[in-house]
C-alpha cells in the first residue's frame, strides 16, 4: 500500500531553545520511503538522528532567537505489512529471544507490568496460547475502557488507565503493552500516522513478540491495522514522543493528515484468530 503523510506544528520560541521532533515515518523492510521533505518558515539548524534503542528517527532542531515557527513534514510511503499464520506466533523462551527483545519484558514509566502481575494472571493466565491470551488482552481493553479523552492527561499510566477504565489510544496502547509484560510476552509501544483515523492525528498501538516477529496490535479498533505508517517503537510514550522541547517555547497547533494513493484499500481482518499482521 502507498500513503501520502504530513504533518505541520507550530511553535512560539521565547528564547535559543532545542527541539526534538519524531514524526518521519521508520524505514524498515516493509516500510519505504519513497520521497520525504521537512522546512521550516524560518532558518534553523537541522540534524537527523536514528536512535539506537527501538526504531525512532529524530530531527533536532537549534532555534537561535526568538520567533514564530512551522514545521512542515510531508512524504509519500510504500508499506508491505506481513500476514503471519497464528501457528506460527507462538511464545518464545526467554533463553532464544534476541538481545534486544529482552528489555521489553521489563516496567517503564507509563507501563508497570509489575503492579499488574496478579491482575494479568487472574484475567488471562488460564488461556494457554500465547496468540490468544494476546488477542484476549487486546479485546478486553477494547470492551473494557471507555475512549475518551476526557479524563487522561500525559501523566495518565497503564496502572491509572486500568483503575480508571477511560482514555485515549496512548493509554490503550500503555495498558497493552504492560499487561502483555506483566504476561512475560515482550511488548512495545508503537507510534504511527493512521489512515481513516478521525479526526486526523497521530495515533498508538503496541507490538508483541511472539514466534520471532513484532506483531502489531491495535486496542482502539479505530482504524484498519494494514492503514498505519510506523513513525516509532519504543518502551512507551516518554521515549518515543512526537516532540521534546528544551528551552523556553511554547506549542500552539498541529495538523496531521494522510491519505492512501491506492484506490483499492482493503481493510485486512484484525480480529482474525487465524492469522497477525506484521510491519517487520
Amino acid at each position: 500500500m502507498k500513503f501520502e503523510v504530513s504533518a505541520q506544528l507550530t511553535y512560539n520560541v521565547l528564547s535559543p531553545s532545542t527541539l526534538i521532533l519524531n514524526i518521519q515515518p521508520f524505514k524498515t523492510y516493509g516500510q519505504f520511503v519513497l520521497e520525504e521533505n521537512f522546512q521550516c518558515n524560518s532558518h534553523v539548524k537541522t540534524y537527523e538522528w536514528i536512535s539506537p534503542v527501538g526504531e525512532k528517527r529524530f530531527k533536532v532542531i537549534e532555534i537561535l532567537k526568538e520567533e514564530k515557527l512551522t514545521f512542515t513534514y510531508n512524504s509519500r510511503i510504500e508499506t508491505q505489512i506481513k500476514t503471519i499464520n497464528a501457528a506460527q506466533l507462538d511464545d518464545v523462551p526467554i533463553s532464544l529471544m534476541p538481545v534486544a527483545v529482552l528489555p521489553y519484558l521489563n516496567p517503564s514509566r507509563y507501563c508497570q507490568s509489575d503492579q499488574l502481575y496478579k491482575f494479568a494472571a487472574d484475567k488471562f493466565g488460564h488461556i494457554e496460547n500465547t496468540y490468544d491470551k494476546v488477542i484476549a488482552v487486546r479485546d478486553w481493553i477494547y470492551e473494557h475502557v471507555e475512549y475518551n479523552g476526557a479524563h487522561t492527561t500525559p501523566q495518565t499510566s497503564a496502572f491509572d488507565t486500568v483503575t480508571e477504565l477511560i482514555g485515549v489510544c496512548r493509554d490503550f496502547a500503555h495498558l497493552g503493552v504492560a499487561i502483555c509484560r506483566a504476561l512475560t510476552i515482550p511488548a512495545r509501544y508503537f507510534t504511527c500516522y493512521a489512515y481513516q483515523l478521525h479526526p486526523q492525528d497521530f495515533h498508538a498501538c503496541f507490538e508483541v513478540y511472539l514466534g520471532g516477529h513484532w506483531v502489531v496490535m491495535d486496542a482502539t479498533k479505530l482504524v484498519p491495522i494494514n492503514g498505519l505508517v510506523k513513525i516509532a517503537t519504543g518502551f512507551d510514550a516518554a521515549d518515543t514522543a512526537v516532540a521534546s522541547s528544551f528551552g523556553n517555547l511554547s506549542f500552539q497547533s498541529m495538523d496531521v493528515k494522510v491519505k492512501t494513493l491506492d484506490g483499492n484499500f482493503e481493510a485486512v481482518d484484525a480480529d482474525s484468530l487465524t492469522q497477525g499482521y506484521s510491519y517487520h
